[in-house]
């Protein structure tokens, strides 16, 4: 796997780049073709803490982790712990969808120790909305405490998602 590790308010060391790439080793067990693969690792410090950023985008997939950490190297061993989990939590699910066609992104027969964890949708909501502006849904999605609120959007005439992103703004998604 190439590795492009890109550093924001800090210096990427050999050593940090090196740990770095130990780590997403790792990973290359889980990836069929990795060397075709290109993880993207961005590192910034805010405040106290480290954070790291890491994107390896593969034929059909995505599969990234963020993770801040007052230690940075606490943090790699986090975000890489963090991509190992997704990819062994959704092996069943891809493994089910995908069983006939050829993927050729991910190795399923790899030994896995610990149990799978069949994961089921737990809970179904029905939402009722009416038509709203996106200031009327960031309102009511404070008002229910939610990190985000399906609503469907006057301005644009579709039905839209607005959320709060980690840096403590909003984002928008739109169903179009």
């Amino acid at each position: 796997m190439k590795i492009n590790i890109h550093g924001n308010k800090v210096e990427i060391t050999d050593s940090i780049q090196n740990y770095i790439e130990k780590k997403l080793e790792k990973l290359n067990r889980y990836l069929e073709n990795s060397d075709d693969l290109i993880a993207k690792v961005n590192v910034r410090i805010k405040g106290v803490e480290q954070i790291i950023e890491i994107t390896i985008p593969t034929h059909k997939f995505t599969i990234r982790a963020e993770v801040s950490n007052k230690d940075l190297y606490a943090a790699i061993d986090l975000a890489i712990d963090k991509l190992e989990r997704q990819i062994k939590k959704n092996k069943t699910r891809l493994n089910n969808k995908y069983k006939n066609i050829d993927i050729h992104d991910f190795i399923f027969d790899y030994e896995n120790n610990e149990e799978e964890n069949d994961e089921k949708i737990v809970k179904r909501k029905i939402i009722e909305s009416k038509p709203m502006d996106e200031e009327e849904a960031i309102l009511q999605m404070e008002l229910i405490n939610h990190d985000f609120f399906v609503f469907k959007n006057v301005e644009e005439e579709c039905i839209s998602i607005v959320y709060k992103r980690k840096d403590g703004h909003y984002g928008l998604m739109s169903i179009k």
